[in-house]
């Protein structure tokens, strides 16, 4: 007689570590056939693989599956799922969601010389195929190219030639591996000059697009690859490199900032690097300077002989890499530029440019000057023609002056430099070489502000910790009243949150507009954007 049973056990197994008993009821319905059941076998296997689960405590996030700070949550004996941080989450595991998502023209320059071998350039192939499978989506907003140089350049593919993703992958692998000489100063040059062409029917339309480019190699360069890659950068190109640490010196020489460098390594370690090279070029849409205060500063340039035209290059450099890291625009940083010799020259003022790109073209025309040094005239003419108003200065924003000199001409500095202070601007004292420290102390007003450098060559490397000092300097509370809003001698009277000018013989919210009969009268004052307008006094 056919019968059904259900086949039930039950068993204690030893204490675990933490001395709680782990107990498991499993219940196996199985077809009888009076005493004898056929799915005894297969029942008594299953409890048993079950049972060594619990006696050997292997518990199925005990191996960390998940990823970048994932929690694994257990489900079961043999399953589990993770909780993936927030911007995590591109797999079961928390991989990193990766998304080419800003917009740039992006060339990728591979190295096909016979320095990297046939073997490297297959794995710089599959890399570029496994990043772009990776970040590139249907709607991506980045274009795309690819260029190969050996002693030649050649750009097989332009960048926007391809649409699709396929597409691209198809004539990535169309590459071949060419061989020859390893000429990597004269492929920065020439991707620079013809590397980003328009090839729409629309070619005479610039797109603003950020411009990238992504230079993988594993072989020293046999041509000098510094005044090359200052070339590129000069014509804003973003630069990163990709390579082994053998060549992580010349890398940082291309891209002029280490953190544009992504080195691996092994071969394998390469392809880890997906996420940090995405990251990178997105990196030219985020800057990475004071993105949430408002900020007015000043770069004052030493362009004296006494610096020198080689170190005046250096100099300039060293303002274009570091207005890279602020976004330009009227409401989040405003710069302006002063190079200065025996007297100040105003190069462009803080309302002159809105747009990064804009501003790193015009830093470029700052002339060298050639005589002797005075940091005092510089200070002065920031103080009365710079940080005004008139020539596009903020009420309510922090000010900041960076002034970068040898230390020449700075006996008579420090009274400017404590006006500008007193008016609510902060000057930031970068001194490069040797100079005697307590007249740069008096100028600056604080070791706080002062930064004292070895050598020109070093200069580079301050630049994250200027930035910062920079940054805190734009959280600190301002007065609005300092610099003075006012015009034509009128008095800021400042109000809960705003300020309005007092003016004698003159009218308008900052004292702008004579009055015929010159009669005293008392305007409110426009506000900064985050206040409202205050009612006039009774």
């Amino acid at each position: 007689m056919e019968e059904t049973a259900m086949w039930g056990l039950e068993r204690s197994i030893g204490k675990s570590k933490s001395n709680t008993v782990k107990r498991v009821s499993v219940k196996h319905p199985s077809r009888c056939f009076r005493t004898v059941c056929t799915g005894w076998e297969s029942v008594h296997s299953l409890l048993t693989s079950h049972l060594l689960l619990l006696w050997f405590h292997l518990d199925p996030c005990d191996s960390q599956p998940c990823q970048n700070g994932g929690t694994c949550v257990p489900e079961g004996l043999d399953k589990y799922h993770c909780l993936c941080p927030v911007g995590y989450g591109g797999g079961v595991h928390c991989a990193p969601k990766l998304s080419l998502e800003c917009g740039v023209d992006l060339l990728f320059l591979m190295d096909s010389s016979a320095g990297v071998t046939l073997e490297g350039f297959l794995r710089y192939k599959a890399f570029l195929k496994r990043f772009l499978q990776a970040v590139m989506g249907r709607d991506s907003p980045a274009n795309v190219g690819v260029a190969q140089y050996d002693t030649n350049v050649r750009i097989p593919i332009e960048v926007g030639q391809h649409k699709d993703v396929f597409g691209l992958l198809k004539s990535i692998d169309a590459l071949n591996f060419s061989g020859g000489g390893t000429l990597t100063g004269r492929a920065l040059r020439y991707v620079a000059q013809h590397g980003f062409r328009r090839t729409s029917v629309f070619a005479d339309v610039l797109d603003d697009l950020p411009r990238v480019v992504v230079l993988l190699t594993d072989s020293k360069s046999q041509d000098p690859v510094a005044e090359a890659a200052k070339y590129a950068r000069d014509r804003d190109l973003l630069l990163i490199g990709v390579g082994s640490s053998f060549v992580r010196a010349e890398l940082a020489e291309v891209t002029g900032n280490p953190k544009q460098t992504v080195v691996y390594s092994d071969p394998q370690d390469l392809f880890n690097r997906i996420p940090e090279l995405q990251r990178r070029i997105c990196s030219v849409n985020s800057p990475e300077g004071c993105q949430v205060q408002s900020l007015d500063l000043v770069f004052a340039v030493d362009a004296s002989a006494g610096v020198g035209l080689a170190n005046f290059l250096q100099l300039r450099d060293f303002v274009r890499s570091s207005s890279w890291h602020f976004t330009i625009n009227r409401d989040v940083t405003q710069v302006a530029l002063v190079a200065y010799g025996s007297r100040a020259h105003t190069v462009f003022a803080l309302d002159t440019y809105t747009n990064n790109s804009a501003l790193l073209q015009a830093i470029n025309q700052m002339p060298f000057l050639g005589d002797v040094a005075s940091a005092s005239s510089a200070l002065l003419h920031i103080h009365s023609d710079v940080m005004t108003v008139q020539k596009g200065a903020r009420p309510g924003v922090s000010k900041v002056v960076v002034l970068l000199t040898n230390g020449g001409g700075m006996e008579e500095a420090a009274a400017p430099a404590r006006q500008l202070r007193d008016n609510g601007v902060m000057v930031f004292v970068v001194v490069i070489g040797d100079a005697e420290r307590d007249t740069l102390l008096r100028v600056a007003g604080s070791p706080s502000y002062l930064v004292h450098i070895s050598s020109y060559e070093d200069l580079q490397r301050y630049q994250d910790l200027i930035t910062e000092r920079i940054c805190e300097e734009a959280k600190s509370p301002v007065n609005l009243c300092k610099p003075n809003p006012c015009m034509n001698q009128g008095v800021c009277i400042l109000r809960p949150g705003s300020y309005w000018c007092e003016c004698h013989g003159w009218e308008g919210p900052h004292c702008e507009s004579s009055k015929a009969q010159g009669v005293t009268a008392a305007a409110p004052a426009q506000p900064p954007q985050t206040h409202p307008k205050p009612p006039p006094l009774p």
